[in-house]
């Protein structure tokens, strides 16, 4: 599975608000410039995300957008959600009307339904808070920061 563009710029514009609003709306604009983000694809992802009252608007000159609850309140899930991003691996539509390969399901459906699980429960336990504070841990190991790899065990 690849995150697609809609889900990867939500998350990101969603993290900087957290990290940049301090109370007061932020414009998209600063977002956009900050992530090097399309501002016209910001502007669609905020509708969909201020529809999901994962954030709410104000209009004006000082407007922009501010979280609609706290970011510890906000999972990854969320905000994927929101924008309509699948976490599915299996090819088929899961929904036992068509199989991988036309009527019936691949050798490998398990495994991918398995790991697709396994990634939406993992967005569903981080938090837009534990983002912004550095990355959530995975199996009490840190996240590595840019350009480092978790040394192998």
């Amino acid at each position: 599975m690849e995150l697609t563009t809609r889900g990867r710029y939500a998350v990101m514009a969603m993290a900087d608000l957290a990290r940049h609003e301090a109370g007061e709306p932020l414009a998209l604009a600063a977002i956009a410039e900050r992530q090097k983000l399309s501002l016209a694809y910001l502007e669609q992802l905020f509708a969909r995300l201020r529809r999901a009252e994962i954030v709410v608007s104000a209009r004006g000159r000082s407007g922009g957008y501010r979280l609609g609850r706290k970011a510890s309140d906000i999972s990854i899930a969320d905000i994927l959600t929101a924008v309509e991003e699948e976490t599915r691996m299996t090819r088929c539509a899961g929904d036992g009307a068509t199989g991988c390969l036309g009527e019936k399901r691949c050798i490998t459906h398990g495994l991918w339904q398995a790991l697709g699980l396994h990634i939406a429960q993992f967005f569903e336990s981080v938090s837009l808070q534990d983002v912004i504070d550095g990355g959530p841990r995975i199996a009490g190991v840190p996240v590595p920061a840019d350009g480092e790899r978790l040394a192998a065990e």
